[in-house]
């Protein structure tokens, strides 16, 4: 028993499927049956003899399919879908456009390509394919009809009853190759329509570079939005208990007269380093995402840099009005970067930050009157700041000849 039902399988799994690619076949057929149809209606209608109607008989027809294009674009997405679980994705951001601009589209010429010669190719060999399939399975049957006709035919015809069992044989080999058939048809219609009734490769990679994008911002976004959080958290939690601390021991150093040396001392020096502590968390906050920038804006965070810088900084800053919250956090950042780079490396007497807003490009720019030769892949944190940009579609130039001066462009996105 078990021997039996393993043959069955293996005779039968070829076969597994092909009900539903069968009936691809046929509605492919049937849709360019009715194309056919409508080609030719005019000839079955009328008796054409003048040249004008000749001509009318064959581009009525003919402008009555290519405006029919979208619809059939449709069903053929949907033949697709429902038979073979293909799903064919729209060459088209949107809507659908205008059947106007449809037919000048390079996806509307794509789609008539295949509605007007690709599909009928591929329909023809689907109806071969069919007819495979009805020889295929009137062969293979008829040594069983026969049998069961009369049960004293074989005896009396051992000829014929011979032939109809090779003509049987014949018959299954040949299911087993309208099978192979019919899959390898199902393929290729598969690719070609892929290709025709889809978005072609340029589309793709387009729709997926944007797809990207909008996925780079909005992570971009988010890991903003995380560090203002963290910024808020410290400044409203940590640091406030710090402060807290310090002013209590603070009180304690000034109260507490009567305590031993070694106590005062001890108090003191917890108390410097709790000042200490405020500084330095206050600086991480800084750096994180500063209060000033989301409550004033960039040009007072900008003007809280050049405040905080050891050298004179210039700042002039000319926008509309307030930008995102992440190109404002970018912009911050980069001339923090450039500034504390300037500090460190150029030796420097001056510097000068420039912020202005040409359309929709936001242009920073850095300059100092230093010792020039920065590089952006000389590790003085200028990659660091030219994939910052990049995270933003924004561009980083360096223009720093050896001697000076420095000057740092940046051009990032005018989003409000």
């Amino acid at each position: 028993m078990h021997t039996t039902a393993r043959l069955r399988y293996l005779l039968l799994a070829p076969f597994k499927g092909s009900g539903r690619q069968v009936s691809f076949l046929v509605t492919g057929a049937a849709i360019q049956l009715g194309v056919l149809f409508v080609m030719c209606l005019p000839w079955m209608l009328v008796v054409m003899t003048a040249m004008w109607a000749i001509l009318l008989a064959v581009f009525v027809p003919l402008t009555a399919v290519v405006l029919a294009g979208p619809t059939l674009t449709e069903v053929q997405r949907g033949r697709f879908r429902n038979w073979l679980g293909v799903d064919i994705p729209s060459p088209y951001e949107g809507p659908r456009p205008r059947r106007r601009d449809w037919l000048q589209s390079p996806a509307g010429r794509r789609q008539l390509t295949y509605h007007l010669l690709k599909g009928p190719l591929l329909a023809l060999a689907g109806a071969f394919t069919l007819l495979i399939w009805s020889v295929a399975a009137t062969a293979a049957s008829i040594y069983a009809v026969i049998s069961l006709v009369s049960l004293d035919w074989p005896v009396d015809h051992p000829v014929y009853y011979t032939w109809e069992l090779y003509v049987t044989v014949a018959g299954i080999a040949l299911l087993y190759a309208a099978r192979w058939l019919t899959d390898a048809l199902a393929r290729l219609d598969t690719r070609t329509a892929t290709v025709l009734l889809g978005p072609s490769r340029e589309e793709q990679l387009a729709r997926r570079v944007e797809d990207l994008t909008e996925s780079r911002t909005g992570l971009v976004d988010a890991v903003d939005a995380e560090r203002r959080r963290i910024e808020r958290d410290l400044h409203d939690g940590a640091q406030q208990r710090l402060v807290s601390l310090a002013v209590n021991l603070g009180l304690a150093k000034a109260t507490l007269t009567d305590l031993p040396e070694e106590a005062r001392q001890v108090i003191g020096e917890a108390h410097r380093e709790a000042k200490e502590a405020i500084e330095e968390l206050s600086g991480l906050v800084r750096g994180l995402h500063p209060a000033v920038l989301e409550d004033r804006g960039l040009d007072a965070a900008l003007s809280g840099i050049a405040a905080r810088a050891p050298l004179p900084v210039r700042v002039k800053v000319d926008l509309p009005s307030r930008l995102s919250p992440t190109i404002e956090a970018v912009a911050y950042f980069v001339v923090s970067e450039a500034l504390a780079n300037v500090v460190k490396h150029a030796e420097a007497s001056r510097a000068e930050v420039t912020v202005e807003c040409f359309g929709t490009t936001l242009l920073v720019v850095i300059s100092d009157d230093g010792v020039g030769g920065a590089e952006p892949t000389g590790g003085t944190g200028l990659a660091g700041l030219a994939k910052r940009v990049a995270s933003v579609d924004g561009t980083l130039s360096v223009d720093s000849p050896a001697g000076g001066p420095t000057a740092i462009t940046v051009e990032l996105p005018c989003v409000p």
